[in-house]
């Protein structure tokens, strides 16, 4: 199954896998990769599925443009491994799953109980970027489960249950912490303005109502 992974200073934030015949990407909630940041427009470029793995990125006319390889690109068919450039935004596309087999995936490695989302109430988390040229950047946290940080070095999981969210480590070369304590495979719930460290960067987890 093809998938993007979406990267800011080397810090995952999005792993999409492409199962729709069209899959938007653009700073509007209303997408299905959401990229807040000014540098995006509001649907930014498309993503379009042919086959099983052909997979054509398509501009919907942004203003500051899609690049690949540093050229700007109106319509590209993606080849393995391609990265897309988007501001501050790395999105690099696989043709195929690579982590299913070793059972990496998200809804393979919690088998520890983490329950699906509510999909009701009105909070709404983010994680806010402290450190490097993303200082001040947001990032929704909107899955049931989301992923951040980097495969085979740190890999933490927030994941949204009825009682809030609840963060996790699932790989740990380098130890992620939360407020400064080591994170375990143990989820521990997240509270408004708690500061985790992963992969190098800081990152200050939000809620707002």
């Amino acid at each position: 199954m093809p998938q993007l992974i979406t990267t800011v200073d080397g810090v995952e934030i999005h792993r999409t896998y492409l199962t729709r015949v069209r899959t938007t990407l653009g700073r509007r909630p209303d997408n299905h990769i959401v990229l807040t940041d000014l540098a995006v427009s509001g649907e930014h470029c498309v993503f379009e599925l042919s086959g099983l793995s052909d997979v054509v990125v398509i501009d919907s006319g942004s203003t500051n443009g899609t690049y690949i390889s540093g050229a700007m690109v109106k319509m590209h068919l993606l080849s393995d491994e391609d990265v897309i450039s988007i501001g501050r935004f790395k999105i690099q596309y696989f043709s195929a799953n690579e982590l299913t087999d070793e059972g990496k995936t998200v809804s393979m490695t919690l088998s520890g109980g983490l329950a699906p989302a509510a999909t009701s109430g009105a909070m709404h988390a983010s994680l806010k970027m402290l450190t490097g040229s993303s200082a001040g950047l947001e990032i929704p946290v909107s899955k049931a489960v989301s992923t951040f940080g980097q495969p085979g070095i740190a890999l933490i999981a927030i994941a949204h249950r009825r009682q809030g969210y609840f963060i996790s480590c699932l790989e740990a070369q380098q130890i992620p912490k939360l407020n400064g304590k080591a994170i375990s495979d143990e989820p521990v719930q997240l509270v408004d303005r708690d500061v985790i460290e992963l992969a190098g960067s800081a990152l200050e987890f939000l809620l707002k109502a």
